[in-house]
């Protein structure tokens, strides 16, 4: 971000590096041996356990809490690894009070699940430790496949079918592996480097190449892939950031906040980043509460969340919205953006009003302005860059059956994909299972996907 472009009030260094470091330490910091077999030993260990049927990935949750709770955390680590080798992160990442701790029956006896998420960092990150990679390939098919993308669903994929013996070249557009989990999530929530020690922990299993700056429709085709590989696995994302289609939208001081979050991430000194004292985010899910908190950890002085519906609605979960909240952030529903006012930068943004009426949402008469000099967008991301072949299904790659697309020999999965709920779980989820209808077609065995 060009410093002679910024209006005064949106600079760097607003902390000091002391302040900065204290405010981005691990957001839930990992649980010792004695809170791990403390906190597994309050599962019930159910025998039709919901939280199972809750995780995309279909983890065998009760097994691995046994294991903890009899001493024995690196089985249990490798009961998360065989349905998830992105355990670790998702871990981190999951909204877990959505999925898993949400449908756990000690909700209902007490209110309070058992820690499933904490217990399952516990477990991922001793094994990880290890350094060694666990898993140990199968006899060598003969079979190559490509992966365009090295974010969670191209990575779960490109591990499983390296697991069978296939060789695998990831084509990645970015300098960096790991997709979102590298990208475009809040850094208090992954430190020291965990997204990048991952993906080189995951490459431990040998066969897969990965290289960079490879875009697909630029520097590779689909076309040549197909020609190439006995298979292609699609996986790169959402390329593309929804517009507010407001006036003035254009004004300085306007950005996303998928790049806000991407540059935090790779910042190596967060003192040179600049922040706004008065900064707004539109949107109302995980991206916007990651852009919206970190804007304050980094200094903003008044932060402001404007969702255009009502609160239920919101895709953060409450959990991330009561951290929203907690961390200072303000949040209005109902409302969206019309117009940004000032000169040359953003000073104000316009809301209306909305209701929701038989033929949709609709803006009111009743208007409103904030005062903001940093604007993030947050509304949604949409698919670039996709060959006229592949058929679409609202704006994303349709799939029919486990990742398979419009074309023969040719599978996608991750948020590219249609019919999932843009999570690191339901994409890696995605990836395994394509993993396993790829290996099953090209060499006859039959799919294994774990639940």
């Amino acid at each position: 971000m060009s410093q002679a472009r910024l209006s005064p009030g949106v600079v760097p260094g607003r902390l000091t590096p002391a302040e900065l470091a204290a405010n981005f330490v691990d957001v839930a910091p990992p649980l010792d041996r004695h809170e791990a077999r403390v906190a597994a030993d309050r599962c019930y260990f159910c025998h039709d356990a919901p939280c199972i049927t809750a995780c995309p990935t279909s983890i065998d949750i009760p097994l691995f809490i046994r294991q903890i709770a009899t001493g024995t955390p690196d089985a249990a680590a490798m009961t998360i690894f065989h349905a998830n080798i992105l355990g670790g992160m998702c871990a981190r990442v999951c909204p877990t009070e959505q999925l898993c701790e949400g449908a756990c029956v000690r909700m209902e006896a007490e209110g309070q699940p058992v820690e499933i998420g904490a217990l399952q960092r516990y477990a991922t990150d001793g094994l990880m430790a290890q350094r060694s990679h666990p898993f140990r390939r199968a006899a060598p098919t003969g079979k190559r496949i490509a992966v365009v993308g090295a974010g969670p669903a191209g990575l779960a994929c490109a591990h499983r079918l390296a697991a069978k013996g296939h060789d695998v070249v990831i084509f990645e557009a970015r300098p960096k592996p790991g997709g979102l989990n590298e990208y475009g999530i809040a850094s208090y929530k992954a430190v020291d480097g965990f997204a990048q020690a991952e993906v080189d922990w995951l490459l431990g299993i040998g066969g897969i190449e990965l290289r960079h700056d490879q875009r697909l429709g630029q520097q590779v085709t689909l076309e040549q892939l197909q020609s190439e590989y006995d298979a292609v696995f699609l996986g790169m994302g959402l390329g593309g950031v929804n517009a507010l289609r407001a006036e003035g939208e254009e004004r300085r001081n306007v950005l996303d906040a998928v790049s806000f979050i991407r540059d935090l991430r790779q910042a190596r000194d967060l003192t040179t980043l600049p922040i706004g004292r008065d900064v707004v985010v539109i949107g109302g899910g995980m991206t916007a509460v990651d852009a919206a908190v970190q804007a304050r950890l980094l200094g903003a002085e008044n932060v402001t969340i404007v969702y255009r519906r009502e609160q239920a609605r919101m895709g953060a979960s409450r959990h991330e919205q009561d951290h929203a909240t907690g961390a200072g952030v303000r949040i209005i529903c109902n409302a969206a953006p019309v117009a940004v006012h000032g000169n040359g930068a953003v000073a104000e943004i316009e809301f209306c009003y909305t209701a929701e009426g038989p033929d949709g949402l609709a803006l009111t008469d009743d208007r409103f302005r904030l005062k903001a000099d940093q604007v993030f967008r947050a509304i949604g991301q949409r698919l670039e860059g996709t060959p006229d072949a592949l058929q679409l299904d609202g704006g994303k790659i349709a799939i029919f059956g486990p990742g398979r697309t419009s074309l023969k020999g040719v599978w996608a999965g991750g948020d590219c994909a249609a019919g999932g709920n843009d999570l690191t779980v339901t994409a890696v989820a995605e990836g395994r299972d394509a993993a396993e209808d790829i290996d099953a077609l090209l060499t006859g065995r039959p799919v294994e996907i774990p639940g």
